[in-house]
């Protein structure tokens, strides 16, 4: 049935609803508080056997029209399909960056260390932590905003770590003339374990080709009392415009086709497997599932599981 004057199915059950509520009252003094904005928290922490798991917010930052960074060979037909299908608007996205920390118990590792050493640091303090507290710096990649964070002001964040990056990728950047490598990464490079595919970080913390992103880009798998954790570091960086569909083009993959089949290779098993993961990108606590789905993967984001250890 139309209903009149352009009365939707939901004005018409906020009126009957509040309907009830129509009596006369005396009228309330208002506080007129002021409004807070819109807040995250900077941290979420949880168990893995006896490892603590601490996922850290550095930054966030809406980004005008995702389409020119994720589906470029998808018409504007499919990604807005794609969009609609998950709620999500077209025009804008919001962006997260998201180092993770590994207490082993013999060692504070952070994976990742943000867009500039502020951001960083203020998500250690949050989580009770001081930059002299890390021991190692694993790097999962050289793009900016994962190694903006490791020196401040020429000298380093973490004046007591010891470093670790992938040496494909650590090789590709030494020649590339990149003037944030030079100044944040170089410097350390006699403090660098160089690492290659299967190698490892710490015990229970081993080292995973995937390729594509950039030359050596790495994940990480993290086990320890039957549990396992993969870190996908920017395998994927949207739940949906690279999960949903891991053959959608990324403006940031360097080798989009490889970056493609590590999407489907690294997801595939996760999803096999059913373990959690951290994503560096994905909405903040940026942990969660996928289970496959037709050419892609559905995210599931965690809610209370990894909270039972």
């Amino acid at each position: 049935m139309t209903q009149p004057f352009g009365l939707t199915r939901r004005h018409a059950l906020l009126a009957g609803a509040c309907a009830p509520l129509v009596v006369a009252r005396p009228t309330p003094t208002l506080a007129k508080a002021p409004q807070q904005g819109a807040a995250l928290p900077q941290f979420s922490r949880f168990m893995l056997g006896a490892f603590e798991v601490t996922t850290l917010l550095a930054a966030t930052r809406a980004v005008d029209n995702p389409h020119t960074i994720f589906g470029l060979n998808a018409s504007e037909e499919e990604f807005a399909a794609a969009s609609r299908t998950a709620f999500l608007p077209t025009d804008m996205a919001q962006f997260f960056f998201t180092p993770t920390l590994v207490n082993t118990g013999a060692a504070l590792i952070l994976f990742d260390t943000g867009t500039d050493p502020a951001g960083i640091t203020a998500a250690l303090s949050a989580a009770g932590y001081a930059p002299g507290d890390v021991d190692m710096v694993v790097l999962t990649h050289m793009h900016p905003d994962h190694i903006g964070g490791m020196a401040t002001e020429g000298a380093p964040t973490f004046p007591n770590a010891g470093y670790a990056a992938g040496a494909i990728e650590h090789n590709h950047w030494s020649g590339a003339a990149n003037e944030l490598f030079d100044k944040n990464v170089r410097p350390f490079a006699a403090r660098t374990a160089m690492l290659a595919d299967g190698g490892t970080v710490a015990p229970g913390i081993t080292a995973v080709s995937a390729f594509g992103h950039t030359p050596g880009h790495l994940a990480f798998m993290v086990e320890n009392g039957g549990k396992a954790l993969m870190i996908t570091a920017d395998t994927a960086n949207h739940p949906v415009w690279s999960l949903a569909r891991p053959d959608w083009e990324v403006k940031f993959d360097a080798d989009k086709p490889a970056a493609a089949a590590a999407r489907s290779k690294i997801f595939g098993m996760i999803a096999s497997e059913r373990i959690p993961f951290v994503g560096y990108h994905m909405p903040f606590p940026a942990t969660g599932f996928v289970e496959a789905e037709g050419d892609g993967f559905r995210y599931v984001p965690s809610s209370y599981q990894l909270m039972l250890g």
